[in-house]
């Protein structure tokens, strides 16, 4: 028999045995060293350190994809953000265009995950506005296209929780937007 196991049981049994309550599994936390050393050279690679509870995102900023876009046009959504029937006042509620590099954090938020804040030039093409005491919201001069419509709300149990839908539109439209759980 090794040497350590006996330890190991003696831990165990000092320790004593927790069990874990029901629900979602815990939040994993990972402490990530802002430097990697790097196969081809003999400094590491520098990488800015992530807000913390925030994921780096995988996909660069596609400008070519977004300077196609346009940032303004006549359309306009309205809508109310409400989670189990109670409203989301005083909200945020973010209009942007669908992208690659939207649709990975639009993938992340409904995971669950938040990544890393956008490029700065992303949020020049993104329209936000606030809710109302009741939750509800409306942007105009919106341009013609496809949007991820989001909001988030906190819940009975005091997380965040993001409420996110897809729309297409036209010029001159108008469309309501209802995000509730």
């Amino acid at each position: 028999m090794k040497a350590w196991i006996p330890l190991a049981l003696l831990g165990l049994f000092l320790t004593g045995c927790q069990m874990m309550e029901p629900g979602p599994p815990p939040e994993r936390i990972e402490v990530i060293d802002a430097t990697e050393p790097r196969p081809d050279a003999e400094k590491p690679i520098e990488r800015p350190a992530q807000p913390p509870g925030r994921i780096a995102r995988q996909v660069a900023f596609p400008a070519a994809e977004y300077a196609a876009l346009p940032k303004s046009g006549t359309a306009a959504i309205t809508g109310r953000l409400s989670l189990n029937g109670a409203p989301g006042a005083g909200e945020t509620i973010s209009v942007a265009p669908v992208t690659t590099y939207s649709a990975e954090a639009a993938e992340h938020a409904l995971a669950g995950q938040a990544v890393e804040p956008a490029d700065p030039r992303a949020r020049e093409y993104t329209h936000t506005t606030r809710t109302d005491g009741n939750g509800n919201f409306t942007l105009q001069g919106l341009p013609a296209g496809e949007f991820y419509v989001s909001g988030s709300v906190v819940n009975s149990r005091g997380q965040r929780q993001v409420i996110l839908r897809q729309v297409s539109l036209r010029n001159g439209q108008r469309i309501e937007v209802n995000l509730s759980r």
